[in-house]
């Protein structure tokens, strides 16, 4: 993997980083903060022709994604792409973000920590596993600011499309990593966020940190102006 581009060093090298090299770079601010991770295609689609993005992964961004699960607090993830793409508990907490109060089978059992987030249309009961934020819909800054009171600061989010949308419109997301993987899918797209459009005709502004380069796979890292 080749760095191509440093915003804060401006420097660049044909040569393969090193392992310590890569997490220097997706090290989270010192504050922490929200940062989303996804793949696209080269037409847009976050996901393959199965419906599932681990099929349009290439060996770069495996890299990445786990690279970056380690070095994040939490993984913050909506009920459905949870249950779509399998999730399993693991070393890093999974947050999971439900409406309805149902968490997928897949982690309902396993070693590593889940908590389930809803709301109290949901009629679910607050206990340690379970957090009730908001009456109708999901207080997603109310999440934030919480898991951040608890000591998970570094919260990465891999959607799906329609949490990372209610993310940005309630303001909390700080940077996305996006892999373009070298691939076309073609159908009709589904893109990395899905919803009303955001920020007026113009769209959200973003400011780009990085950008590497692996056998055709774009990996970069931009900030994210907020709402």
């Amino acid at each position: 993997m080749r760095l191509l581009l440093d915003s804060r060093s401006s420097a660049s090298t044909p040569d393969p980083l090193a392992a310590g090299d890569l997490a220097t770079l997706y090290a989270w601010p010192a504050d922490g903060g929200v940062r989303a991770n996804f793949v696209s295609t080269l037409d847009g689609s976050a996901v393959g022709g199965d419906g599932r993005s681990g099929s349009i992964n290439t060996e770069a961004d495996g890299r990445v994604f786990h690279l970056q699960r380690e070095l994040a607090d939490c993984v913050l993830v909506g009920a459905g792409t949870a249950r779509a793409e399998g999730y399993r508990r693991g070393a890093t907490p999974i947050v999971v973000v439900s409406g309805s109060g149902r968490l997928p089978e897949s982690l309902a059992a396993g070693d590593g920590a889940v908590i389930l987030v809803t709301c109290r249309s949901s009629g679910r009961t607050e206990d340690e596993e379970v957090w009730v934020e908001g009456d109708d819909v999901v207080d997603l800054p109310a999440v934030v600011a919480r898991l951040r009171s608890t000591g998970m600061p570094r919260v990465l989010t891999e959607g799906g499309p329609h949490l990372f949308h209610s993310l940005l419109e309630a303001g909390v997301v700080d940077e996305l990593a996006l892999t373009i993987a070298p691939r076309i899918v073609g159908g009709d797209h589904q893109g990395v966020v899905s919803g009303v459009p955001l920020g007026g005709a113009s769209g959200l502004d973003t400011e780009i940190v990085h950008l590497l380069e692996e056998d055709g796979s774009l990996l970069g890292l931009w900030r994210v102006r907020r709402l």
